[in-house]
């Protein structure tokens, strides 16, 4: 049953070497040393992970997030990331309705929220809990 088995991301790329630049060594990622067909996978907490691969010319083309890293303090992962040379996207309340920009981070709904662009156009977030809105 799927509901039991877990699941993964994939990360498309138009230039494989260039984004995983991007998610090494601006993300600071740690690539796991199993690469299938050139493409790497990253493997992350809770036994989760992701595919980095090459995908041409449909790389980046959807305009909503690909992929959501659920984090605990998401202030400090933004300041982390930006201070990496991570740019973030700010987003007005008629794109996402409910939602209240401070600086690069949006609240409501109970979620606070985070997204970047990397270097192949793909959309990735940053979501934390948010009990108090």
């Amino acid at each position: 049953m799927l509901q039991n088995a877990p699941m993964y991301a994939y990360i498309p790329a138009k230039d494989l070497a260039r984004a995983r630049r991007f998610y090494e060594d601006k993300v600071g990622l740690k690539a796991d040393s199993t690469e299938i067909d050139g493409g790497v996978s990253y493997k992350f907490g809770d036994h989760t992970a992701a595919f980095l691969y090459d995908a041409g010319d449909s790389a980046g083309t959807s305009r909503a997030s690909q992929a959501f890293w659920m984090v605990k303090d998401i202030e400090k992962e933004v300041e982390q990331l930006r201070a990496r040379g991570v740019t973030f996207e700010r987003y007005e309340p008629k794109d996402i309705p409910g939602m209240k920009m401070n600086g690069d981070i949006a609240t409501g709904g109970g979620t606070k929220a985070a997204w970047f662009k990397d270097t192949e156009g793909n959309i990735m977030a940053l979501i934390q809990e948010d009990r108090g809105n």
